[in-house]
């Protein structure tokens, strides 16, 4: 027995049709509202993982600026330091001249300084007394 090929019925395909292309239309809103939901977690998630790093990166800023505060002041305490060390090493240095100076016989800045107030005061002397004889 030969058995017949179903009929063709076509208001059955028309509406096997109508059916596919509702489901299609359904899968593709369907699709649409999950690219938005997920589309928005996305972009939630990337303002939050943004804002976590510019957080670090401010801490991060606040470090290497505490860290660049303490730099200045060592450099400033050593600079002291250092300052008092040369400050000491030149009165040394100033007391040995004085001292080879004076073994020599050769006076001091002192005795020059009051050498020279001892003419001053005898120059005015002097013209004090010429200005009174005349």
């Amino acid at each position: 027995m030969a058995s017949t090929p179903p009929e063709f019925d076509p208001q059955e395909m028309s509406q096997r049709m109508k059916d596919s292309a509702q489901h299609i239309w359904l899968a593709g809103l369907g699709a649409f509202a999950k690219a938005q939901e997920e589309g928005s977690k996305v972009y939630e998630n990337l303002v939050k993982e943004g804002s976590q790093l510019q957080q670090s990166t401010q801490q991060a800023q606040a470090k290497m600026a505490q860290a660049a505060e303490k730099m200045s002041h060592m450099a400033s305490q050593i600079g002291e330091s250092a300052s008092g060390q040369i400050d000491k090493l030149e009165s040394i240095f100033e007391e040995r001249v004085a001292k080879a100076l004076q073994s020599m016989g050769l006076p001091s800045a002192q005795d020059l300084a009051d050498l020279q107030a001892r003419v001053e005061l005898l120059e005015q002397q002097l013209a004090a007394s010429q200005n009174t004889k005349v």
